[in-house]
């Protein structure tokens, strides 16, 4: 399926968002909700995953 991009200003997608009906501004407000712990959640997980992240042990890339 291709993507469609739209230029949208910040105002813009707040004016749009606000004509929505209760129960769409609730389903999006869920949806981004859930998108925005994801990426908080993984932003956290790659901090606690640089103790590994160790050139010299790097097994993965070593040349044969």
């Amino acid at each position: 399926m291709p993507r469609v991009t739209m230029d949208v200003s910040l105002d813009d997608l707040k004016t749009m968002v606000l004509q929505l009906s209760p129960p769409d501004l609730l389903t999006l407000a869920d949806t981004v909700e859930t998108r925005a712990e994801t990426i908080n959640m993984m932003q956290l997980a790659e901090t606690g995953f640089q103790e590994w992240n160790d050139p010299e042990e790097d097994i993965y890339h070593a040349e044969t």
